[in-house]
């Protein structure tokens, strides 16, 4: 089983403030991960798919699904599909299994109804000025309410495996401004090779 209480500390120092959303997404990656039966994801092993939109209450929630699945912008194994919602499908892509995993509408409900955003987020006061003894009991709640009270973990289905393209190790320096760029993205002007950037503010040598 994983255990979620081993990663608050980092997810907190990774996400910058405390709040529940964050451990929210901590106790839904982990359900997931056990669900599936698979271990962090180290490399690339594993693909989260979130169904977060932008700018909306609650995307704290993305720091503790990378925070514990370990699927993270650098490794290029999550996703955000723009829904404006709160699961989480996470892909063995080894094996094309999946699972999704969301917040049970209710604890998400019950949560509106606290200080913490009553009458403080609400009325605009960032999360990292909110005091310690109006946030931690909620955190505590998240972190210890039973998986089945919180999370509706759905049924682990088949998909196809993913097969991923590979990194690539070429690069290249920029003629304009001599940045290491990837050679897949270099642009090409007269003789010169050039990054994205500098081949649209560079004028063309023809």
């Amino acid at each position: 089983m994983t255990d979620p209480h081993a990663f608050l500390s980092a997810g907190q120092l990774l996400h910058g403030h405390k709040c529940p959303a964050m451990p929210l997404g901590l106790r839904a990656g982990a359900a997931a991960l056990d669900a599936l039966g698979v271990a962090r994801s180290t490399d690339g092993q594993l693909e989260a798919i979130l169904e977060l939109g932008d700018g909306h209450c609650s995307h704290c929630f993305a720091d503790g699904v990378q925070m514990i699945t370990g699927c993270t912008f650098g490794k290029g194994n999550i996703r955000k599909l723009g829904y404006g919602k709160f699961g989480l499908t996470l892909v063995d892509r080894a094996t094309g299994r999946r699972v999704r995993v969301a917040p049970r509408a209710e604890a998400q409900m019950g949560s509106r109804q606290s200080p913490f955003f009553l009458d403080y987020r609400r009325q605009g006061v960032p999360a990292s000025q909110v005091p310690s003894e109006v946030v931690e009991p909620l955190i505590q709640r998240v972190m210890s309410a039973p998986v089945g009270q919180l999370l509706k973990v759905g049924e682990v289905e088949s998909g196809p495996v993913i097969v991923g393209s590979g990194e690539t190790f070429d690069i290249f320096l920029c003629e304009h401004c001599g940045e290491v760029t990837v050679a897949a993205y270099g642009r090409t002007q007269g003789d010169r090779r050039l990054c994205i950037p500098c081949s649209a503010a560079a004028p063309s040598k023809a």
